[in-house]
This record gives C-alpha cells, sequence and structure tokens, in this order.
C-alpha cells in the first residue's frame, strides 16, 4: 500500500520494514544503494511497495529460492511513490503501482520493458485484467491485486442497504461519514453520485463536483485511508467510503458491517508490478514478479490482505469466506458500472486546487 548498511543495523531495518514501521525509509541519497553488497550471495534486490504489502514470510520464501537478500522499502500513496523516484531515489528493481500511475511513468519514461517469458505466471492473469487500458500488452506491467472502491456501512444503523453515493450526502449521518484522503477517488464519488466520469476533464464538471463536496463536508467526521476499517469495526462512523479489501477487514472484527457499490458505478483499481529502467538486477526483478504471482503465494497473499489476487488459479485456493465475500472479489452484476481510473493529464492542476480548497474551508 515502499543500502550498503552496518550489519549490526541490517536486521532491524529490515524488521521495522517488513512490519511497515513508519519512520524507517531512507532518503534518496541513502537509498538502495547503500545495500548493494549485503545479501548471502552479494546480491541485493530492492522492492518498493505499499506499506502494508509486505509479508515476512513470503519475502523469506525468495530469498531461501534464491539465495538474495530482499531489502524492503514502503510508500503511502501512489504521490509519495512518484515523488520519490523524481526526487533522485535510485536503485530500486520492483515497484507497485496504481494502474493510473503506471501511465503515468510510462509517459515519464521510468519503467524497463518485461520480458514475459521470464514472468511465466503472468500467463494465469485473469481474464478480466487482460489488456488493461494503460498497458494493453502488458509491456512495463502486470496486475498484482486488485478490487474496487465502493462505501461500507454499518447495517445495525443503516438497516436497509445503500444503493446511491447519495448516502454520503445525507444530513441523517452527519459526523458519522468517512471519505478517502486521497482526491481522485473523492472527487469520484462526486461525479458517479453526477452521472459523470471519474476522469472527467470537463471544467465546469469538476467545479461542480468540488461544490458538491464543500457541501458535504460538514457531514464528514474525517478524510482518512488509513483507519477507516476501524472506525467501522468500532462505530465511530456508519459509513465510509473506502477500498474494498479494507471494508473487508472491518467485517471480520463487526459482522454487522457491509459493502456496497453503488449503483452509479465505483472505481476498480488495480496496484501492479513493475521494474524500473533504472533497476540494477532487471532479471532478478523478474523472477521475484514471477514469485509474487505464484498461485500458491498469491492465495496467501490475498488471504492476509483481503484483496484479490490478479492470479486466476489463486481464487481457488484463498479460503472460502474470503472468495466469497463481494467486498474482495466483486459479483459479476458489479462489472459493467465500474470504472478504471485514468491519467487526467493537465486537468490534473483543476483537482489539485479544488482539492486544496476543500480541505482548507
Amino acid at each position: 500500500m515502499r543500502r550498503r548498511i552496518l550489519f549490526a543495523k541490517l536486521s532491524l531495518l529490515l524488521l521495522s520494514l517488513v512490519l511497515g514501521v513508519s519512520g524507517c525509509q531512507p532518503t534518496p541519497e541513502e537509498g538502495p544503494k547503500k545495500a548493494s553488497q549485503a545479501g548471502r550471495s552479494g546480491v541485493t534486490l530492492h522492492y518498493f511497495t505499499w506499506s502494508d504489502y509486505v509479508d515476512k514470510a513470503l519475502i523469506e520464501g525468495f530469498e531461501r529460492q534464491t539465495g538474495v537478500k530482499v531489502a524492503v522499502d514502503t510508500f503511502g500513496s501512489n504521490e509519495e511513490l512518484l515523488a520519490k523516484l523524481q526526487s533522485g531515489a535510485s536503485g530500486y528493481d520492483v515497484v507497485v503501482p496504481s494502474d493510473f500511475m503506471v501511465s503515468i511513468m510510462i509517459g515519464q519514461g521510468l519503467l524497463a520493458d518485461l520480458d514475459l517469458n521470464k514472468i511465466p505466471n503472468a500467463g494465469s492473469i485473469a481474464d478480466r485484467l487482460q489488456r488493461l487500458p494503460f498497458d494493453p500488452d502488458n509491456r512495463y506491467s502486470v496486475p498484482y491485486l486488485w478490487g474496487t472502491v465502493g462505501i461500507g456501512y454499518n447495517s445495525e444503523v443503516i438497516p436497509v442497504p445503500p444503493d446511491s453515493w447519495a448516502v454520503l450526502w445525507d444530513g441523517r449521518y452527519k459526523g458519522k461519514i468517512s471519505m478517502l484522503n486521497d482526491q481522485r477517488e473523492v472527487f469520484g464519488a462526486a461525479l458517479r453520485s453526477m452521472g459523470q466520469s471519474i476522469n472527467s476533464q470537463d471544467a465546469a464538471v469538476i467545479a461542480q463536483a468540488r461544490a458538491k463536496l464543500q457541501e458535504q463536508k460538514r457531514l464528514v467526521k474525517t478524510y482518512t485511508s488509513e483507519n477507516y476499517h476501524q472506525l467501522l469495526a468500532f462505530g465511530d462512523v456508519a459509513l465510509a467510503q473506502g477500498w474494498g479489501g479494507t471494508v473487508a477487514r472491518a467485517m471480520v472484527e463487526r459482522p454487522a458491517v457491509k459493502y456496497v457499490i453503488p449503483k452509479e458505478g465505483g472505481t476498480i483499481w488495480a496496484d501492479c508490478l513493475v521494474v524500473l529502467k533504472t533497476a540494477p538486477h532487471k532479471d532478478l526483478a523478474m523472477q521475484f514478479i514471477n514469485y509474487l504471482l505464484d498461485r500458491e503465494v498469491a492465495a496467501k497473499t490475498t488471504d492476509r490482505l483481503l484483496f484479490a489476487s490478479s492470479n486466476r488459479e489463486a481464487k481457488a485456493l484463498v479460503q472460502e469466506q474470503i472468495r466469497d465475500n463481494p467486498a474482495v472479489y466483486p459479483p459479476d452484476s458489479a462489472w459493467d458500472r465500474l470504472e478504471w481510473m485514468a491519467d487526467v493529464g493537465e486537468a490534473i492542476r483543476l483537482y489539485d486546487r479544488a482539492w486544496t480548497e476543500i480541505k482548507l474551508q
């Protein structure tokens, strides 16, 4: 959801990274280059991924298979990922950007071509995740984990399942609503509620969405992308815009929590595996990608994170209650109203400005 160093510090650093401990990330100047001779064979693979995506046991499994070391660095948003790379951080091998960020990174010439012959497990990618609009030939990326954005709700408070984004503007739930701290997704909810695309580049439409979100703000308890599942589970909010898999975590603690993709539609997203053009170990990077896409490894990842794996063969190995949870694997009936987020080009400045105005309101 991110490194030659003294041996005495290596274990502590790696442990902190795999547990997602904040404040442990090196500066770009102190980045992956410092560990270039770490590892059992003198080779270290540098993995830059989301803060909650790292499983120590799975990382160690790859290390045992290959005899190399995996150094992990984490990020909390696509914007943070891009900013770090643009600031000069180098030496990373495998990175995990989301769909729209893949297209931006392609445009900026940051990604290496993949050799799919070295990633045979890419042949097991689910049919619906083939030929995605941001990289239709998988030249630069392969989908890894995916899911949807919808509404998590407490059925004890809202017994009739909400079927529209409009519920997030319902005054009856003032102070009981959380929204993602993600400008594109928040605007996506407003745009969808207006019958518009989440990728609108129309200045007038974006302005209307801004006004709608400014009207909503008095109802919102918080904008957060990190702990809304806990807010749902503890009853602090009754409605939460969120990623389905994260809402599924709230369901584990509070079975009354449910998930719905509104009738106007929602976002479908995929976090992808890519190799940077500057990666020092490109062949090893593709071997690591193939490992992460292995059906057994992928099933364990879904069982832990509650995000669906792109490997169609992994689904049968996932725990039944997870496999049947629509917050993790959306029903077929929802697919026609799902939309991929896209790079909106120069219009991003309109979103940036509008988001700043909303947050400062």
